[in-house]
């Protein structure tokens, strides 16, 4: 069976994960920042390393996001969902 990709809370110390990307960057240029998560992102594929699973991925990543210069409402209401508890990629039913 293929595996999907795990949307729901599944880290067993969240607060203690909160605290790790934040001491990763600490002390970091934002173009230092954007290549540690570009290394990450990758290291991560690798270790997941089922295409299917990362373009599943990918996609809740992107949901919700517009283009450039269509706005940023989705922005904002895909993060207000996840700091709510949320499964990562959604929405909450009431944002715009």
């Amino acid at each position: 069976m293929p595996a999907t990709l795990n949307t729901e809370p599944n880290i067993a110390a969240p607060d203690d994960f909160y605290e790790a990307p934040i001491e990763t960057h600490r002390d970091l240029a934002p173009e230092q920042s954007e290549l540690v998560n570009a290394k990450l992102i990758l290291l991560l594929a690798n270790h997941i390393g089922d295409l299917d699973v990362l373009r599943e991925a990918m996609a809740h990543a992107r949901d919700g996001i517009a283009p450039v210069g269509e706005g940023s409402a989705g922005v904002a209401a895909t993060g207000a969902a996840h700091a709510q508890g949320a499964p990562l990629g959604a929405q909450r039913k009431d944002a715009p």
